[in-house]
């Protein structure tokens, strides 16, 4: 018989049990009604568990130059990966998984830059490791667009892409200093140098996010229940840089950096009526799709202060026309100026100096004692505050990022008289293109500007634009048109320090200057033919300029026969001359053009050959771009628009050909350009003697044009150097 004991112990058992049972039931019920466990909500928590989210990057936006040119945008890249999960692909008729890693390796690596046993081992090693995918480092990223296709189109197993974006500067070195650019940050894209910083906020969009249920491999389900927040895509800012001004200044910039392998090059060009920066380079530069070691990230313009040497002659002259002390025909005595008992005295470049010579014939020859002269007759006080005026120690406000201050040196009596001439006190580049801009824009300064418009990323539509603005007034007008008549005869007289940098069809005013570099070790200046900063300030045409420019090049590499004006003439004159043709500018020199235009005749539908007989009394270069037999479809110029007799007339048939364009000017070739939307691109300057476009081949609207142009007289000769006028300028800090 069973005790009382096992009686009582099976009841305990049983109602434990029972009891258990119930909670376990209860627990059950209640998870089943209420869905949470422990505060969770079992919904919610598989919702998140099958559901897959990520944000999707808006497109930032685009840098255009004023004519609409993508000077930076946002291109798609892709990114390679290889899955490896052989249960990815059960119960489907087609592997979707890596099933044979040496033939993927071998298909694979004529495409990446890897070689076929890495990639195996890759994928070897993900298999191993129980991996769902493996991915190929830097040589899996960034594919371009093409070589997605072609990998795509092998029909590879398990080899999948996810698609990216990455900031292209689709020309590379051009204009680097100004564009700047962005890299990714914890997940943002941020402007790092330039516009892409100064302009991040409207450059850069909105992300959105994307989400939606999906099984355990990661792929959607049927119903995914997708949710989408499109993201906002960034606006699009557009510069006042002009691509073929600023074509003209890289080229030039390039080639003296090639020749003369100066330690640095600071170039610019503005519109001195507006303000506008049209181009703006410095070398070392870099390119902003290979940001790796770069010599230079600053933008030397705008943040690189030095001693100007004589440029501020300039100024120093307006100053003594504008306070009613100068007379051009007075006469002092040139070579040294002892101004002060016991002091040292100041020096011409030229130590035995020209003898007694007046102060017009002083700004020629680029005395600093008439400088020095000058400013005692303004009185140092009265100089000092002009010096400000002109903007002198002051940011420009240019909407750059990086903008410093040179510092006026104006303790001592010696500094007073040698800031007059651009020694100790010092200047950057973009202070003195600002203040030179009240010279050539009729006593008014203009603040200089970079950024034009920016435009909605959607609709285009303007967002905000800049306009004009005019910081000062300096001098008068009258002031200002004498100043342009004085540094013309700087560079038209054969006396002037400048006439090495004489344009072609132009007239050109402009100052040089030739600064000592102070010795960082020593204290000292530096001494040596090469070690100066060279550099030239002007403006063309004379009367009215339509054009600013400034370029210094710093100890440049010279030959035993070479002058430090050789390398900054050669850009200044490409670029200048180059730029005004471009421009549609009339050159104005004397001996060019002198003649009155005529009415241009209506020649269309004409045959060719009764066309050039029409026009070929009064014009001298009509050009047929096309067969002569045929019928004149196109003229340029308009009809009826004034033309002078030897401006070239085109004449364009319904099948345009290229025509042979040896011999033709840099306006002439634009001009044809302009005509079928051709991109050009230019090397040299002068008159064009090599076309990338074979005669007689059918031009392509839209297409691309490279044209080298040389100097006349070169055509059966290699080029030599013109030994400089005037050698003495460069053995003095400030000539």
């Amino acid at each position: 018989m069973k005790s009382k004991n096992t009686h009582r112990m099976a009841k305990v058992w049983m109602l434990l049990f029972s009891l258990l049972f119930m909670l376990l039931l209860g627990r059950f019920l209640y998870i089943q009604t209420t869905g949470e466990v422990q505060g969770i909500d079992l919904d919610e928590w598989a919702d998140k568990k099958r559901t897959s989210a990520y944000q999707l990057d808006a497109t930032r936006g685009r840098i255009l130059d004023q004519n609409g040119m993508t000077l930076a945008y946002d291109r798609p890249t892709y990114r390679l990966y290889a899955i490896v999960d052989e249960s990815y692909s059960t119960n489907l008729e087609e592997p979707k998984h890596v099933t044979d890693p040496e033939e993927t390796a071998d298909m694979l690596a004529p495409l990446l830059d890897m070689e076929a046993g890495e990639i195996e081992s890759k994928i070897e090693s993900g298999m191993k490791d129980g991996r769902f995918q493996v991915e190929f480092g830097a040589a899996g990223r960034d594919l371009s667009q093409q070589t997605m296709k072609d990998i795509k189109e092998k029909n590879i197993p398990g080899i999948n892409f996810i698609e990216e974006s990455k900031r292209y500067y689709p020309n590379g070195t051009f204009a680097s200093h100004v564009i700047g650019f962005s890299r990714t940050e914890d997940g943002e894209n941020k402007g790092i140098t330039g516009v892409e910083k100064q302009m991040q906020k409207y450059l850069d969009g909105k992300p959105g996010r994307i989400s939606y249920q999906r099984d355990k491999y990661g792929v959607k389900l049927l119903d995914p229940k997708e949710v989408i927040q499109q993201p906002e895509d960034g606006d699009d800012v557009v510069l006042t840089i002009d691509q073929k001004v600023q074509t003209f200044l890289e080229d030039a910039m390039s080639q003296v950096e090639e020749q003369y392998n100066p330690k640095r090059i600071m170039a610019a060009v503005m519109d001195p009526d507006t303000g506008q920066i049209l181009a703006l380079g410095n070398r070392p530069s870099y390119n902003p799709n290979q940001i790796g070691e770069v010599e230079n990230w600053y933008n030397d313009i705008v943040s690189y202060s030095f001693e100007p040497g004589s440029t501020m002659k300039i100024f120093t002259w307006a100053a003594a026309m504008e306070e009613g002390v100068y007379n051009g025909n007075e006469k002092f005595s040139s070579g040294s100026y002892q101004f002060d008992e016991g002091s040292r005295p100041i020096r011409d470049h030229r130590r035995e100096g020209w003898g007694d010579i007046t102060y017009d014939k002083g700004m020629r020859v680029s005395s600093n004692v008439a400088a020095a002269k000058l400013s005692e007759k303004v009185g140092s006080d009265k100089f000092l505050d002009y010096l400000h005026d002109f903007g002198f120690e002051n940011k420009t406000g240019i909407d750059l990022p990086g903008e410093e201050t040179g510092k006026i040196l104006y303790k001592w009596p010696v500094e007073k008289l040698t800031t007059a001439y651009g020694q100790g006190t010092t200047t950057t580049p973009i202070q003195l293109l600002t203040a030179a801009s009240a010279v050539a824009n009729d006593g008014n300064m203009m603040r200089p500007y970079v950024l034009s418009q920016v435009l909605d990323g959607e609709t285009k539509e303007v967002v905000s634009e800049n306009e004009p603005e005019k910081i000062g007034d300096p001098i008068s007008p009258e002031t200002a048109e004498k100043m342009r008549e004085l540094l013309g005869t700087v560079v038209s007289e054969d006396d002037g320090t400048a006439s090495v940098y004489q344009l072609n069809d132009y007239s050109l005013a402009g100052k040089t200057g030739t600064a000592q570099i102070p010795d960082s070790e020593t204290g000292k200046y530096m001494t040596g033919k090469n070690n100066y900063m060279f550099s030239f300030l002007g403006m063309a045409p004379q009367e009215d300029p339509e054009l600013l420019i400034y370029v210094a090049v710093q100890q440049p590499e010279l030959e035993v026969t070479e002058y430090g004006p050789e390398p900054v003439s050669h850009i200044v004159k490409t670029v200048t001359e180059n730029s005004l043709h471009y421009l549609d500018i009339r050159p104005d020199q004397e001996t060019k053009e002198t003649v009155d235009p005529v009415e241009l005749p209506d020649v269309f539908g004409d045959k060719v050959k009764k066309a050039k007989e029409k026009l070929g009394d009064t014009f001298n270069r009509v050009t047929v771009i096309g067969d002569e037999n045929d019928k004149v479809e196109r003229i340029y110029p308009e009809p009826g628009a004034p033309v002078l007799p030897n401006q070239r007339i085109f004449l364009v048939t319904d099948e345009p050909t290229m025509p042979d364009i040896t011999g033709w000017s840099a306006r002439d070739v634009f001009h044809f350009a302009d005509m079928f939307g051709l991109k050009v691109e230019t090397m040299g300057n002068g008159f064009a003697y090599k076309q990338s476009v074979s005669e007689g081949a059918k031009i392509q609207e839209g297409g691309y044009l490279v044209v080298e142009f040389q100097p006349p007289g070169l055509e059966n000769e290699e080029e030599t150097e013109e030994e400089d006028q005037n050698p003495d300028e460069e053995t003095d800090s400030s000539s």
